[in-house]
């Protein structure tokens, strides 16, 4: 829509350096210096291919990742929604078979910020705040950034510049690329400070990490991979003419994120045109879920479900929308959220006579039937739309909550645990197995899963004690004791390399 980006940008440019970040800035600065050699003015990139470039194996650089992203878990408000981690997974995941890193690890996640900007950690981390999602205007607009940052992966950008983790001990290491990551893609102290106790990376993040040379290279990877996934190779150029047409309203000090960590410059966005002229014109149409993601996103953005109702009938009757379907589905959302109920179920109806197996629908009708105290009806919505697609991950979550809801636990114990096989890194759903696991009875399960949901949040100290209760029952298996004492130990270790630093 026009004026959609000034508005949104408008909105996210009230984070302005706070009193004494300059104090705070060379406080990393001294510590990055202790840890690395020196920062040469240019860094040289090592061809292709060359193993210079390999500067972590594949499991440290896999425990590298999983340290850093519960350093983002423990700072940043991580998205938990399963119908939304689900898309963002989706798209990641096309765009990576489509890069030629279809082996490599990778992990994509939605951070709730209004933030315009992306970022990638190591190991394969990618993280998109919202503030972006609902500023692109197309979908091929938003593959085109995560197909960048996925480019930042494959090419090692991060750990080029950051080789010092090689000589660090896995916690700290982590801690500090968390600085630097946060502290570039929000320039926001507090982000920094709290990810590295103390030490913000905005400043020395722009000069070793986001080179000229880094970024050329992350634009031409990522057109190949737009293109290659049938999206429009055209959309990233076409971004960064509407970022670089925003910045004449902003002074340098307050420009949005993504123009201050992306610079968008006249010969960037005549490069980015010219490599994607290199391939056929092609016009994507947007997909469904794309546009019912942005309607879920902006049917949260307000704290009184009262103004999301007006916002969206307001949309819808004045035809203000990118997608009216969607618009109509956020318009459900919002009235189950301002509990008008009857009229939510006459706009739930219209969606669902259209796409009567639409997931996002299905999920909205049973949640719909719950608050209005028809649980059982909500269950049986849930159990059917699992036999059209047995195993969905969104569908499960939200059927195992309707369950224990109604004191079924064991049952939904079983089909959670049916999904961590595939999804270890999904932090809400140990949170969610806990629950089951202690209302099924099964105590020291209970509180190992709630050790590794509080592990994977980043809360050391939290998850030790889970583990340390567990161990007190005497009807612990030997098999299990054992297991528990070794993720005892290695979490008590890890917490103490922490508190060292502190």
């Amino acid at each position: 829509m026009p004026g959609q980006v000034s508005n949104n940008m408008q909105s996210d440019v009230r984070f302005r350096s706070p009193p004494g970040r300059r104090a705070v800035v060379l406080t990393l600065v001294t510590f990055l210096f202790a840890l690395m050699p020196p920062v040469r003015a240019e860094l040289a990139l090592p061809e292709i291919g060359d193993p210079s470039g390999n500067l972590l194996s594949p499991t440290q650089e896999r425990r590298l990742g999983q340290a850093f992203m519960r350093q983002i878990r423990a700072t940043q408000p991580v998205i938990e929604d399963p119908l939304m981690n689900s898309y963002i997974q989706r798209l990641g995941q096309r765009l990576v078979a489509a890069s030629g890193a279809a082996g490599r690890s990778f992990h994509f996640f939605l951070i709730r910020s209004p933030q315009i900007n992306a970022f990638a950690g190591p190991g394969g981390y990618i993280g998109i705040y919202t503030g972006l999602v609902t500023t692109t205007q197309s979908e091929s607009e938003l593959a085109s950034v995560v197909a960048h940052e996925i480019a930042h992966v494959t090419q090692n950008h991060l750990l080029r510049s950051f080789d010092a983790a090689q000589r660090m001990s896995l916690p700290m290491a982590a801690l500090a690329i968390a600085a630097l990551v946060l502290g570039a893609a929000t320039d926001n102290a507090a982000a920094g400070v709290a990810a590295a106790s103390g030490i913000q990376a905005g400043e020395a993040q722009r000069q070793i990490n986001f080179t000229r040379a880094n970024e050329e290279e992350a634009d031409s990877f990522g057109i190949k991979t737009l293109a290659r996934a049938d999206f429009d190779p055209q959309a990233m150029a076409t971004f960064f003419e509407r970022m670089g047409r925003a910045t004449r309203l902003y002074d340098s000090g307050v420009l949005p994120e993504f123009l201050r960590t992306h610079p968008v410059t006249s010969n960037r966005i005549a490069d980015a045109r010219g490599r994607a002229g290199a391939y056929p014109y092609r016009q994507r149409p947007d997909s469904l879920d794309y546009h019912l993601l942005r309607a879920r996103l902006r049917s949260g953005e307000f704290d009184d479900a009262r103004d999301a109702v007006t916002f969206f009938r307001e949309n819808l009757a004045a035809r203000r929308y990118r997608n009216e379907e969607a618009e109509r589905y956020g318009y459900v959302l919002a009235l189950t959220g301002a509990r008008q109920y009857r009229k939510a179920g006459a706009e739930l109806g219209k969606l669902l006579r259209k796409r009567p197996a639409e997931i996002a629908y299905l999920v909205a009708q049973a949640e719909l039937l719950q608050r209005q105290g028809r649980p059982g009806d909500g269950i049986a919505v849930l159990r059917d739309a699992l036999d059209l697609y047995p195993g969905n991950y969104p569908l499960t979550i939200y059927y195992s909550r309707l369950l224990l809801d109604q004191g079924e636990a064991a049952k939904a114990l079983r089909l959670l645990q049916e999904q961590l096989q595939g999804r270890p890194r999904e932090a809400q759903l140990y949170k969610l197995l806990a629950r089951a696991a202690g209302a099924a009875g099964q105590k020291p399960l209970a509180h190992s899963y709630l050790a590794d949901y509080y592990y994977q949040t980043g809360a050391l100290e939290a998850a030790v004690r889970q583990l340390q209760i567990a161990l007190r029952d005497e009807g612990l298996s030997y098999y299990d004791n054992a297991q528990m004492t070794a993720r005892l130990r290695m979490m008590q270790d890890e917490l103490a390399l922490v508190e060292n630093r502190k």
